[in-house]
């Protein structure tokens, strides 16, 4: 596939999802560049917005197989992974596959598990297999995990270890709707809702050759100087107990390249970049307990970055040697 063939299927798409997701280009974009980049995403808002919808609207946009997993405290690791169970006849174990052997998994509430049971969820997110009874088994391709939490509700939750939100590739949040939109939902779901006649846009094929392709987008010197500089500074300010990783790095890169492909562009800009990082590293940093006293979020230290660390000159396009 062509870099320029990615522009239009990507506006087909986002219109599709549109007639679910009503108003909310931004959330809508970004999951896709999530799934273009093989990568999981955390939304994070409160109930009611869409959260299950965007899941659902973008299995049904691509043609891929659903699954939704509804976490709760009492929630064993087995429940999401699957059990062997004894076959009294063949006198053999055989195993019954759990809710994560789909392609797109909305772990919904996922702060509500315990930590042993968010843990299950860590190989299948990072290496796409599981092991179970010591039996590697890969799942479907592609593969990608939709987790949804409440910011706002803390009694009877487990937040997430440091070691899991470095896996989700972003963070985003929906929001509430404008009032015209708010009454267009009012109108579109008066008879039925529009999920029931979503049809799909582009092949599983197409997805994977769009996520193949990404990969080619140009990424110059500077441009990649400009990301690790980024990531650094949040490793060295007062108010950060922990900055982001280098899988910060490869995240925020590899989204600028989807971000310029779904464009129509060959070469990532600063401005992707910028645009981006809000989204894709706010959830790797821990701050310093102090910062959180005066109301400084992880947002602020991103903003921060943006505002102090010099943006690149010179022309992104041109390739050397």
């Amino acid at each position: 596939m062509e870099i320029t063939e990615i522009n239009p299927l990507t506006e087909r798409m986002i219109e599709n999802i549109g007639k679910v997701i009503v108003g909310k280009h931004r959330p809508v974009k970004l999951a896709l560049i999530s799934l273009f980049c093989q990568g999981h995403l955390l939304i994070e808002d409160v109930p009611g917005v869409g959260k299950t919808m965007l899941a659902r609207s973008l299995a049904k946009t691509v043609g891929l197989s659903f699954s939704r997993i509804q976490f709760t405290p009492d929630m064993l690791p087995s429940d999401i992974t699957g059990v062997s169970i004894f076959n009294q006849e063949t006198r053999q174990f055989e195993f019954r596959p759990g809710p994560i052997f789909s392609q797109i998994i909305l772990a919904d509430e996922i702060n509500r598990a315990t930590p042993k049971t968010q843990a299950a969820l860590l190989e299948a997110m990072e290496e796409r297999q599981v092991t179970i009874d010591g039996v590697t088994r890969f799942l479907p391709s592609p593969f990608m995990v939709m987790a949804t939490q409440n910011p706002i509700e803390y009694e009877g939750t487990f937040p997430l270890p440091e070691a899991q939100l470095d896996r989700f590739f972003m963070r985003i949040r929906i929001g509430y709707p404008s009032l015209e939109d708010e009454m267009r939902i009012l109108d579109d779901q008066q008879y039925q809702h529009p999920i029931n006649t979503l049809e799909s846009i582009i092949t599983v094929q197409e997805l994977i050759e769009i996520q193949e392709t990404i990969r080619r987008v140009y990424l110059s010197t500077a441009v990649k100087r400009y990301v690790v500089t980024l990531i650094r500074y949040t490793r060295n300010q007062p108010n950060v107990y922990l900055g982001s990783s280098p899988r910060g790095s490869l995240a925020l890169a590899r989204a600028g390249q989807a971000k310029a492909a779904m464009e129509g562009r060959d070469y990532v800009l600063p401005d992707d970049i910028k645009d981006l990082a809000p989204e894709v590293l706010s959830h790797r940093l821990i701050l310093a307990p102090a910062s959180k006293l005066r109301d400084y979020n992880e947002r602020d230290v991103i903003l921060e970055a943006l505002n102090n660390v010099a943006v690149p000159g010179g022309d992104p396009m041109r390739r050397i040697g």
